[in-house]
């Protein structure tokens, strides 16, 4: 980072989105450098040290899952003090497109990627299945996926209705199945909820030497966004990028979802769906005893002890 350089302080929220790009634009200028691929694509550098991650987001995510309206990776520019590759779609793309394969073609030629001494590619769900296609331009990098697609092809991959509107999009050609694009990583981390079915089927397809995956079970199917609101992204971020995230790191990372209400939620419903009302019961004794604002697991609580109750007097009766 060179001394005159200007500080890295963008805030866009609540920008219009023509002008919100407009700042986006000007900042990676400044910083590195701002390319247009297309109508749907463009990507946006921040130059700094010698640690770069590659971020594969859409411009609607980027809009409304921080604070600032700004790349997910721009926190670890301001951060840590990390280099940032911002390569953005408009809508759900799944990245399949001439113009940022040709990108990636470029600053392979380019040696881009030689000039860092750790790379880090990142994305979720479609943005995921690109951080895997495309890794392959850096051998040696590091990637961290969240419910990654493996392909949309359907010839491997009929099962998954989700994205129907897809099937037509060449998935076969250059950088196509994500799976294999994941022979020259270092080291590839997914993460998924089992309990998502054809999530879980997309993640099996990724089962080879070098891949290790983290099943969070009852997170649901917006993973990016509780890890956005359990403020351990950054963290996930930073030991995949060391290559240093095994089982006991990621368990002491993974502790922060015990006070978080979205997943605590989702178990409380996924007991009480089950009818394993003794676990309900224990559950929400426990939220109720170390949180102080749980409305919802005490008004539960409430019942189930007015159950249980009922039933002693049943019993004694």
């Amino acid at each position: 980072m060179q001394d005159d350089a200007p500080p890295f302080e963008p805030d866009m929220a609540d920008l219009p989105k023509a002008e919100w790009l407009t700042r986006l634009a000007q900042t990676a200028e400044t910083h590195g450098f701002f390319k247009p691929l297309g109508r749907k694509h463009f990507a946006a550098h921040i130059q700094r040290t010698d640690t770069l991650i590659v971020t594969f987001e859409s411009v609607q995510g980027m809009r409304a899952l921080t604070e600032r309206a700004e790349p997910l990776g721009w926190s670890m520019v301001r951060d840590n003090d990390w280099s940032h590759l911002c390569i953005a779609s408009d809508g759900d793309t799944w990245f399949r497109d001439r113009q940022v394969m040709e990108l990636f073609d470029d600053l392979t030629d380019d040696g881009f990627f030689d000039a860092y001494e750790t790379v880090l590619f990142y994305g979720a769900g479609p943005c995921g299945y690109a951080a895997a296609a495309y890794s392959v331009a850096a051998p040696g990098a590091q990637i961290l996926m969240i419910q990654p697609q493996a392909t949309l092809d359907p010839r491997v991959t009929a099962w998954d209705d989700r994205f129907v509107e897809m099937r037509r999009t060449d998935f076969t050609s250059r950088y196509g199945y994500a799976p294999d694009m994941l022979d020259a990583c270092a080291q590839a981390y997914i993460l998924y909820d089992p309990v998502e079915t054809l999530d879980a089927m997309h993640a099996a397809l990724f089962t080879r030497a070098g891949v290790t995956q983290y099943r969070l079970r009852n997170m649901g199917d917006t993973i990016q966004s509780d890890l956005v609101e359990m403020n351990v992204l950054p963290d996930l971020m930073e030991m995949a990028a060391e290559g240093a995230l095994d089982a006991l790191q990621f368990a002491k990372i993974y502790r922060a979802r015990r006070t978080y209400r979205g997943y605590l939620r989702r178990v409380l419903a996924a007991l009480d769906r089950d009818e394993r009302t003794h676990l309900s019961y224990m559950m929400a004794r426990n939220v109720v005893s170390r949180m102080k604002k749980a409305p919802r697991f005490q008004r539960r609580l409430a019942e189930l002890e007015a159950r249980r109750t009922g039933a002693e007097v049943h019993d004694e009766g």
